[in-house]
C-alpha cells in the first residue's frame, strides 16, 4: 500500500535533522532582504513613512517571523547539543518552521482584517516564486497531517500539567517559572472564571501580590526599582500567568511596554518619577 493510502497514524513521520532546517532559513531570510530593498524604495519615492504603513508593518512583522525561525533553530540546537532533543522537540521545530515559512508566502495575518504579503511590501514575483519554490517541499512535509497527528499522540500521553517540549531554560530562569506556576495555580485560575463572568477588574489584592513578586519591574534597571532580569524572564513570567487568566498574564506586559518607551525616549526626570512608581505596581 502506497503512503498516500495508508491512515495517517500508520506513515511514519521522519524528524529533521537540524540541517534541514537551514535552506528554509536562508530563504526566508533573503526574501526579507528583499522586502527590506522594496520597502526602503516605496518609502523614500513617497517621501514620508506614513504613506507606507501597511508596508512598513509588513516589514516589520516579516522581520519578526525570520528572527523567530532562527531562535528556534537556535533553541533546537542547544538541546541537540545538551542531549535533550527528543522526538516532541524535533517536531515542534519541524511545524514550527515549517508554518512560519508558509505564512511568509501566503500572508502573515497581523490582524483579522490585516493581511502582509510579500507584493505589498513591493517584492517582486520572481523573488516571491523562488522563495516558494525553495520553500515548498519543506512546508509540505513540516505542515503535513501526519506530522500533527503525531504531535497531538505525544502530547496527549504526557501527565496532565505537564509542558509540551523542553523549553531550554536556564537554572534562573526555571526558578522564576516554577515560582509563577506555583503564584498562578493558586491565587488566578481559580478565580478566573468567576472574573470572566462577572467582567471585573483583576482585584487589587492580586495586583498587589504581582507586585510583590517583582512582576511590573521585570526588565527594568535595577537603578529605577526593578529586577533587571532579560526578555525572556519576562515571556516565561507572561506565559505562567496566562495559564492561570490571560487577563493577569497580560498586566506585566502592559508596564513592560510603559516601561520601555520611557527608558528609551523619557528624560531622566521623567525615568525617576515613573519608572520607580511602574516597577512597584503603584
Amino acid at each position: 500500500m502506497s503512503d498516500s493510502l495508508q491512515p495517517i497514524s500508520t506513515i511514519p513521520v521522519s524528524t529533521p535533522a537540524l540541517s534541514d532546517t537551514d535552506a528554509t532559513i536562508r530563504a526566508a531570510e533573503q526574501i526579507l532582504q528583499s522586502a527590506k530593498a522594496a520597502v526602503r524604495k516605496m518609502v523614500e519615492d513617497a517621501g514620508d513613512l506614513d504613506r507606507c504603513q501597511h508596508a512598513a508593518h509588513g516589514l516589520s512583522w516579516l522581520a519578526t517571523y525570520v528572527e523567530a525561525m532562527r531562535q528556534l533553530r537556535g533553541w533546537a540546537e542547544r538541546l541537540s547539543e545538551a542531549g535533550l532533543f527528543g522526538e516532541v522537540e524535533q517536531l515542534l521545530l519541524k511545524l514550527g518552521i515549517a508554518e512560519y515559512a508558509a505564512q511568509i508566502a501566503g500572508g502573515i495575518p497581523m490582524s483579522q482584517g490585516e493581511i502582509a504579503r510579500l507584493g505589498d511590501m513591493g517584492v517582486g514575483a520572481a523573488d516571491i516564486r523562488r522563495y516558494m519554490e525553495s520553500t515548498a517541499g519543506f512546508v509540505a512535509d513540516g505542515t503535513s497531517e501526519r506530522v500533527k497527528r503525531r504531535l497531538a499522540e505525544l502530547i496527549a500521553e504526557l501527565p496532565p500539567g505537564d509542558l509540551v517540549g523542553n523549553a531550554g531554560l536556564d537554572e534562573t530562569h526555571a526558578a522564576i517559572q516554577k515560582q509563577m506556576r506555583r503564584f498562578s495555580e493558586a491565587e488566578v485560575a481559580p478565580h478566573a472564571h468567576s472574573w470572566h463572568l462577572a467582567n471585573a477588574y483583576i482585584p487589587m489584592e492580586v495586583i498587589a501580590k504581582l507586585s510583590e513578586l517583582g512582576v511590573f519591574g521585570i526588565t527594568l534597571p535595577e537603578e529605577y526599582g526593578g529586577l533587571g532580569l532579560g526578555k525572556e524572564a519576562m515571556c516565561v513570567v507572561s506565559e505562567e500567568l496566562s495559564r492561570g487568566y490571560i487577563g493577569v498574564g497580560s498586566l506585566g506586559t502592559r508596564s513592560e511596554i510603559a516601561s520601555e518607551l520611557i527608558l528609551g525616549s523619557g528624560t531622566e526626570e521623567q525615568k525617576q518619577r515613573y519608572l520607580p512608581r511602574i516597577a512597584s505596581g503603584e
